[in-house]
């Protein structure tokens, strides 16, 4: 990503953050104070997944800091990223997707009979699908849920959906724009971990071979989700195709920037190419800040 973003002429500092959480810039410790910015950047551009990071954590230290930041804000970022949370606010919507239960609720137990097998068991504010286990048999639910609930206690049990997978790419503040859709197929047995950071472990066909009315519905619904969630900036919208029906996966407010990551290579078949995308990303990162600093309170 840094490349990316000198190559369209900005000057990057590189921020990492430790797993003791401790930040620095190359060997120097970075100091956050409220309002104090980040090493004078005019915009960040945080390439995080998952907890602490995705979930509207940093980005809510970014804002303390008064520092513009790409993708989504705080509550659209926590919304997201807990599945429970975003497929309830999908289905009060009204928008398609594959049925689900959330694990310990009265009678969930029932529902997940009534989901049919297999089903899939999933922590509710996970990423990159670690965690995920499918579920063939009603007995090794139980172990299913263990291993989700180590890694979350919120955990969901959904419905298989016995399809393709179309993904896109979605940018924008106000007026979301929609890549074509591109079909993922996996070379594993599903979409798991391996198969998203593995050279190799996938191939993207873009566009994907869907007929017109489906490719614009596909558009339409991750345009659809993207606002009822108040997404801003950037998100990647996965979809199932099953028998004809599409159905609303999830949004991913961070997608992968690698040379294997879809959301770039959506964005590149749509004529964005990766340094003017990272571009227009920072750029809607600033004009969403300026904006809404601008509001009296």
């Amino acid at each position: 990503m840094a490349a990316g973003l000198r190559e369209a002429g900005h000057r990057v500092v590189e921020v990492e953050i430790a797993r003791d959480g401790r930040w620095s810039a190359g060997s120097a410790p970075v100091v956050l104070e409220p309002g104090g910015g980040l090493l004078g950047a005019d915009a960040a551009f945080p390439a995080l997944h998952g907890p602490y990071g995705e979930d509207g954590t940093v980005q809510g230290l970014l804002e303390l800091l008064g520092v513009p930041y790409a993708g989504p804000g705080v509550l659209a970022s926590a919304t997201c990223l807990d599945k429970l949370t975003f497929k309830r606010l999908l289905a009060e919507r009204g928008l398609p997707q594959v049925a689900f239960c959330a694990a310990g609720e009265p009678g969930w137990r029932e529902r997940c009979a009534e989901l049919g097998l297999p089903l899939w068991v999933k922590p509710s504010r996970l990423g990159s699908s670690v965690g995920i286990a499918r579920v063939d048999e009603i007995e090794a639910l139980d172990a299913a849920l263990a291993e989700a609930a180590r890694h979350d206690p919120r955990v969901i049990v959904e419905a298989h959906a016995d399809g393709d997978e179309i993904e896109c790419g979605v940018i924008g503040n106000a007026e979301p724009e929609v890549s074509l859709p591109g079909q993922v197929v996996a070379r594993g047995e599903w979409y798991d971990y391996e198969s998203k950071y593995s050279e190799g472990g996938m191939d993207l066909i873009v566009p994907a071979p869907l007929d017109e009315p489906l490719a614009t519905r596909a558009r339409e619904l991750a345009a659809e989700a993207y606002r009822a969630t108040g997404c801003a900036g950037m998100a990647r919208c996965d979809l199932f195709l099953c028998g004809g029906e599409l159905l609303v996966n999830e949004l991913n407010t961070i997608p992968g920037f690698t040379d294997a990551s879809v959301f770039p290579k959506l964005w590149e078949a749509s004529g964005v190419p990766y340094p003017a995308l990272l571009d227009r990303l920072v750029t809607l990162a600033v004009e969403r800040f300026e904006a809404e600093r601008g509001y009296e309170y």
